[in-house]
């Protein structure tokens, strides 16, 4: 017993000791971000304005690339870039990264850049609903699922030999290791979630844990992990952060150069995700919900597991169901787009709660359409997800959990959403406020969260953003090139 008890202290301690080492060397500064955070959040905040004339230096520009505007040309210069990857997306089964991935590079590769994939043998489909630009290189991978180094990079050497060699090399997250990607000057790597975001899910997920559950020790390894993640960072030559919470913990944790750091949120298909009234009014016809000028309806997408917050959402619905008449009931329906465990939980709670399995992206896009206002009430401090963009560019209000890499990139303000902190009290009030407002009020702060998300969230802001940047880190720029790195903004820009 005494034995334990001298563990477990050691452990805390353990833990406290390591905190306290990442907050001194990289002076965590919460009052800045704080201060960012509501600046961000109101209505009027713009970015500087610059003289015609001004030159801004791209590598040391620290807000969103996404409210910079480049051509949507092409470039004269065309690019041969290297991806490495550790799964290759199907398109309707695609995580966060790999949706990032499928976007991106299918977007570069239509404005004419010769994509080579670095990616693990599938049996996708999806790889033959690609593009001529889009050359895919296929290794088995290790036990852990992840690209087999040694084996990618002599693909690599190989590709990189064969008439000219790469003009960049990007990887999404780790699939390109450190120990490869140190001394290569024309290479960035794409954030989707760092350890440092992770500790605050981590001290939410101990917040939720019921009493028969037992206290989990991922809090101190976590903490851990951050440090490693300070000592192997700089080893990648660029970062793309793809929120700006994220860039800000990149520059003021990890400690990597202004210069090497570069905000591109991401963006989604603004041909796919677009308002469809007509369409949005068919799909509530063919999934039972009836049209009345009061009824609401509540959407929700994506795995259905406890880390995407759907224990508090699950027990929110029911306390608010329970509390509420048969009238209420008769006019406020949920509609859930994805699968995992809760989504027998959800069916538990009646008819006007229909979970519908995941859906092609088209049928996402409809979905959208059919829906008043999109709820995501995850438990996950980390990237920014995908489906709060397509929901905003498909004209619909977003509400979400208050982390820092929503508040600070997406919901800015209530004007275009809600927030809650993520406990069952919380967001149960903030769902009754959406109920309360009414369909009228949500349209409105849809319409404002569409022109915004027009601004920063489509996959042509992105890939053009994305493209800017590989040409300035490009290893054959030249004078003759022009100077991608350097950007002349238009008259009067502003976010």
């Amino acid at each position: 017993m005494e034995k334990d008890q001298s563990a477990t202290v050691f452990s805390f301690r353990s833990f406290c000791c390591i905190l306290v080492i990442v907050s001194s060397v990289s002076s965590i500064s919460f009052f800045y971000w704080s201060q960012y955070y509501y600046s961000t959040r109101s209505p009027s905040f713009s970015l500087p304005l610059y003289d015609q004339d001004t030159l801004i230096n791209l590598l040391t520009y620290t807000s969103a690339w996404n409210h910079l505007t480049f051509s949507s040309d092409p470039p004269k210069k065309l690019l041969k870039i290297a991806l490495f990857v550790k799964k290759w997306p199907q398109r309707n089964l695609a995580g966060g990264l790999e949706r990032h991935a499928l976007t991106l590079h299918l977007a570069l590769a239509k404005r004419g850049h010769e994509l080579h994939i670095f990616t693990t043998t599938t049996t996708n489909s999806s790889l033959n609903d690609t593009n001529t630009n889009m050359n895919f290189h296929l290794s088995k991978p290790t036990s852990g699922g992840y690209l087999d180094q040694a084996l990618v990079w002599n693909q690599f050497q190989i590709q990189n030999s064969t008439g000219k060699p790469f003009d960049v090399i990007h990887t999404e997250s780790v699939g390109l290791m450190h120990t490869r990607a140190k001394n290569v000057n024309n290479l960035a790597v794409s954030w989707h979630g760092i350890a440092y975001e992770t500790i605050h899910s981590d001290i939410i997920q101990e917040m939720v844990r019921s009493p028969e559950e037992q206290r989990s020790h991922t809090l101190t390894e976590r903490s851990i992990k951050v440090v490693d993640e300070m000592k192997f960072f700089p080893r990648y030559s660029h970062h793309v952060a793809t929120s700006d919470h994220c860039g800000d913990v990149l520059r003021r944790i990890y400690m990597i150069p202004d210069g090497r750091v570069h905000v591109i949120l991401n963006g989604v298909d603004e041909q796919v995700f677009k308002p469809n009234p007509v369409k949005g009014k068919a799909f509530r016809h063919k999934v039972g919900i009836p049209e009345s000028e009061t009824t609401l309806v509540l959407g929700m997408a994506g795995r259905l597991v406890k880390d995407k917050g759907h224990p508090i959402m699950f027990e929110a619905l029911s306390q608010i169901f329970s509390e509420q008449d048969d009238a209420f009931r008769k006019r406020v329906y949920v509609i859930v787009a994805g699968d995992g465990p809760w989504g027998a939980r959800y069916k538990e709670l009646g008819s006007n709660l229909l979970v519908l399995g995941p859906l092609k992206q088209s049928e996402l896009a409809t979905f959208y359409n059919a829906i008043d206002v999109f709820v995501n009430p995850t438990l996950r401090a980390q990237g920014l997800d995908h489906t709060l963009l397509e929901a905003t560019m498909s004209g619909k209000p977003v509400m979400a959990t208050r982390f820092a890499s929503i508040t600070g990139s997406v919901i800015v303000g209530p004007e275009m959403g809600y927030t809650f902190s993520p406990t069952v009290s919380s967001l149960k009030d903030a769902l009754l406020n959406v109920i309360g407002d009414g369909r009228k009020i949500l349209e409105k702060k849809g319409e404002v969260a569409r022109q915004r998300a027009l601004k920063l969230f489509t996959a042509t802001k992105m890939a053009t953003a994305y493209e800017r940047l590989f040409l300035c880190i490009s290893n054959s720029s030249s004078s003759e090139d022009g100077d991608y790195c350097k950007y002349k903004p238009p008259p009067h820009i502003s976010g």
